[in-house]
């Protein structure tokens, strides 16, 4: 008998995809480069690093952690960066709101 998986947390982790000797950026001569891709499902995210193949998997690898870490926790791996505050304008500053010549 063949045991079907029922949890489809497998599918939900992020993963290395592949990290692969890549050319440098555009503008940039010196170096050792490698491309990488992490995936979950059918979303990809993509990424040039510089270094060691050993260093640029270790921080790969980190990198999915941390995204794993986040989805467990109940976070969105893909959430926002903290928004801009709104800049004061004459509208929206305490005490304008009073009609004028009162």
């Amino acid at each position: 008998m063949i045991e079907q998986i029922t949890d489809d947390s497998y599918a939900r982790k992020f993963r290395v995809i592949s990290i692969e000797k890549s050319d440098p950026p555009e503008g940039i001569t010196e170096g050792e480069w490698y491309h990488y891709v992490i995936g979950q499902g059918s979303s990809q995210i993509t990424g040039k690093r510089p270094g060691t193949l050993k260093s640029v998997t270790d921080h790969v690898e980190e990198f999915v952690g941390n995204l794993n870490q986040r989805s467990a926790l109940g976070y969105s791996p893909y959430a926002a960066r903290k928004p801009v505050p709104a800049k004061k304008t004459p509208s929206n500053l305490p005490g304008d709101n009073q009609p004028k010549g009162s």
